[in-house]
């Protein structure tokens, strides 16, 4: 099973950032954090490393739910989505299957939760 589903734009990086946070919102999801790794790895260890970012989205309701399942959710929250530019100059969005991720977890109540989380995320990546 993949971990993550995936989808190349042709359009520029940050204009590609802006999309794909636009698409989430119409999913129900909210950017909570947003990691320049480009930046980062240069301050960190004076290293140029391409355009790289990770978006951390979530969606406060299926959040919730999952909370409620499960109490340690927390640590594979929020559902990442990276934005980063390939080797040609075209700018690749990856977002994480969650349905790989709740494998780990031995709780059947998270099935349906990460299956909805899943076809949202997915609807994500189709809709760029």
């Amino acid at each position: 099973m993949d971990y993550h589903f995936t989808r190349v734009l042709d359009a520029p990086f940050e204009e590609a950032i802006s999309h794909v946070t636009a698409v989430l919102a119409e999913q129900g999801f909210g950017v909570l954090t947003t990691i320049d790794v480009k930046a980062t790895l240069k301050k960190k260890l004076d290293v140029d490393f391409r355009p790289y970012t990770i978006l951390g989205a979530c969606n406060p309701e299926f959040a919730y739910k999952a909370l409620q399942c499960e109490g340690k959710i927390g640590t594979m929250l929020p559902c990442n989505v990276v934005v980063e530019q390939t080797k040609d100059g075209r700018v690749e969005v990856s977002a994480v299957d969650p349905m790989a991720s709740m494998q780990a977890i031995d709780n059947p109540n998270l099935g349906a939760i990460a299956a909805e989380v899943r076809n949202r995320l997915q609807s994500v990546i189709g809709n760029l």
